[in-house]
């Protein structure tokens, strides 16, 4: 387990734990980001980390805003990431991606659901989807793992699985083991979506 390129920005030099790391999840209401981290929460106390874990909605309403904030290591005091700390920013929505780009450090990586869902501004005709926003993050020089969670979701039997495909790809790009995050669904799903949400993470994974 010593992934030099994985988006923890953990490898060999990270065994003694002492580094703290720091992962956004973003994305909108209504689109399980609070599982998501859940589940990345679950993966990182298996592996005998400090985990901070703290949620915060720009908008309280289902379609606002949302932001979950991880940090991890041998010690962490604070949950709260600044500009340009996260190693790791795996996003639900496009347009959630590209407001907070800022907060990915340099060398970190960006993993995007292609998925579009309009906000407020849009559906009032007040503003414009942004357009190419994919090929956009990919100017910056961020390292940009795109793809349909969508319809990979789709293909697991339902859209509402779109977070933990997002997940099985957060987990291929981890140096956890995937075991562990099969574990850590079985012990966080509730039993009548379980199947679902292994099928899920299968597909996503070995994409």
């Amino acid at each position: 387990m010593s992934n030099t390129t994985s988006p923890f920005g953990l490898g060999a030099e990270y065994e003694n734990k002492s580094d703290v790391k720091s992962i956004m999840i973003v994305g909108v209401g209504g689109q399980g980001t609070l599982l998501a981290s859940r589940l990345l929460g679950n993966v990182i106390q298996q592996n005998g980390f400090d985990v901070k874990v703290s949620e915060v909605h720009g908008m309280s309403q289902r379609g606002g805003s949302v932001v979950t904030y991880v940090k991890f290591g041998s010690e962490v005091y604070s949950p709260v990431i600044e500009k340009g700390e996260a190693d790791t920013i795996l996003a639900f929505e496009t347009l959630e991606a590209a407001r907070y780009l800022p907060y990915l450090k340099k060398g970190g990586k960006l993993i995007v659901n292609t998925q579009q869902i309009d906000p407020m501004p849009v559906i009032t005709g007040a503003a414009s989807y942004p357009e190419d926003l994919i090929g956009k993050l990919k100017a910056t020089g961020a390292d940009v793992i795109d793809f349909d969670a969508f319809s990979v979701a789709e293909e697991a039997g339902s859209v509402k699985a779109v977070n933990v495909v997002l997940i099985g790809k957060l987990a291929k790009n981890s140096q956890f083991p995937k075991e562990q995050w099969e574990k850590a669904i079985v012990e966080t799903v509730p039993e009548k979506f379980r199947e679902l949400n292994l099928k899920a993470f299968e597909l996503s994974y070995n994409q």
